[in-house]
């Protein structure tokens, strides 16, 4: 069995050759075709066949879903993982959930920059709460920055949304020479007074350079005022040599998916002019400690995908995400979690056991101090704030002065938060405001640990540049 086999029993649509052989492209990082794909948009179909079997385990009744639900507080019997506190983001009602185990699959903390390309609802809090009861945190600085973003276009977004690497497949990454020439139209800047950047530092990958590299050199070529589009943050990436040598139809057959997303957010069609692309923050190669067997330090608190730190260490090649959420969860989990539920038989606490009566508590104490703030500021604008300090200063260049810095302005500003946030409408009811003010709490929080991570790693790795070396 394969993870490929895995993917087509769920139904995930894998591009073939003209001969019916799954299609190999190649990959950010890689000089072989190693990956498969579905159109461009392979992670988004992976999840949907994910969901679909998910779906299908809900129907026959051997899963209970528990829709609308936020985990606040891991619950500790014994030094043990032995279950959660949740709260019902309809109803406000916290609950307490007793188990034999506990796994965490919650994803990644990108949205800590508050603008990246994860979805909206993704937070830390889940892993966080699990930090604070004991469990290890592992690289949480080591953050994957993609090249292939549509640009900011305002102050008013509240996400970033990819463009597949497989773009950089047939595209062409430039700016224009001469600062002077962003502001023209790129069909009459001539391919003399283009900068193919990427392909002229890095002749052997061309286009498909590592992730943290292209998103590097398009940071260099902005910064030194060659950047286009609104800001001048952004550089072409361009598919008229591809159609030229391919057709149009061809083109349109690999990526008219993306081709389409892309012409619906910036009203620009990408088969007669070039794409506008910026990198924005994508992945966290950081998260909880797992051994082997993906359990962290706490007994019992198993921890999988972009939850745990495992496997990419501070870099990732493209597919390599989605190689991991599939062994983690089809592979490793099922053939290690048995073997600690074998010595678990009987050990399930009650939910009304002291351990969950002091956890619950807890939760609605911060509750309450939320509310009860009563200041002026939303969480969003905290938020925001935060993610554009973490942008510049532990983004995709470090120093020293500027990580120092970062620390002092993050003590500022969640002290400010504790002191002046406003968190309207009460507990008991679907409050949006309460949920977004507890996921910042916890990102402010979670900022202090990872530019701490930063400013100790005295060192460039991967994604982890530190301008002194």
């Amino acid at each position: 069995t394969t993870l490929r086999g895995k993917w087509g029993a769920r139904g995930v649509p894998l591009a073939r050759d003209y001969i019916g052989h799954l299609a190999n492209p190649a990959s950010g990082g890689a000089q072989v075709s190693r990956t498969f794909y579905a159109r461009g948009q392979p992670g988004q179909q992976l999840l949907l066949g994910c969901y679909q079997a998910l779906c299908r385990q809900i129907a026959t009744g051997t899963v209970k879903m528990f829709p609308y639900t936020e985990m606040l507080d891991l619950v500790l019997v014994n030094g043990q993982a032995k279950g959660i506190i949740t709260r019902n983001l309809r109803s406000g009602k916290t609950e307490r959930h007793a188990a034999d185990a506990v796994v965490l699959a919650t994803g990644g903390y990108g949205n800590v920059f508050y603008l990246s390309t994860n979805a909206r609802g993704s937070n830390v809090t889940a892993t966080y709460r699990a930090y604070k009861r004991g469990a290890l945190f592992a690289n949480p600085s080591f953050t994957q920055i993609h090249p292939t973003c549509i640009p900011v276009s305002g102050d008013y977004q509240s996400k970033l949304t990819l463009m597949s690497e497989s773009l950089r497949n047939d595209g062409r990454v430039w700016v224009p020479k001469r600062k002077e020439d962003r502001f023209k139209p790129p069909n009459e800047i001539p391919d003399g007074e283009r900068d193919y950047y990427l392909e002229r530092k890095y002749p052997s990958y061309g286009n498909l350079a590592p992730r943290d590299i292209s998103s590097r050199a398009a940071k260099e070529v902005c910064d030194e005022g060659r950047g286009v589009g609104p800001g001048g943050r952004g550089v072409y990436l361009d598919f008229a040599d591809a159609i030229k040598r391919l057709g149009v139809e061809t083109i349109r057959e690999r990526y008219g998916n993306l081709f389409d997303v892309y012409k619906k957010i910036t009203n620009e069609d990408a088969y007669k002019m070039p794409m506008r692309i910026y990198p924005a923050v994508h992945y966290t190669m950081g998260g909880l400690w797992v051994d082997y067997e993906l359990m962290s330090n706490l007994p019992g608190l198993f921890v999988i995908g972009e939850a745990n730190f495992s496997d990419h260490g501070a870099n990732r090649l493209g597919a390599s995400a989605l190689m991991q959420g599939l062994a983690d969860g089809y592979f490793v989990l099922p053939n290690t979690l048995p073997n600690y539920l074998a010595g678990q038989r009987g050990n399930r606490p009650s939910p009304d056991c002291p351990e969950f009566e002091q956890a619950e508590q807890s939760v609605r104490a911060r509750v309450e101090k939320l509310l009860k703030v009563n200041g002026t500021r939303s969480p969003d604008s905290f938020h925001r704030e935060l993610g554009l300090l973490l942008w510049d200063k532990c983004g995709m260049s470090r120093n020293e002065q500027g990580l120092r810095e970062a620390l002092r302005k993050i003590h500022e500003l969640r002290d400010e938060f504790w002191h002046d946030v406003r968190v309207p409408g009460d507990e008991e009811d679907y409050n949006q405001s309460l949920e977004r003010a507890g996921r910042v709490a916890d990102f402010l929080e979670f900022a202090e640990l990872m530019v701490t991570d930063a400013l100790g790693r005295d060192e460039s790795a991967g994604a982890h540049l530190r301008a002194e070396h």
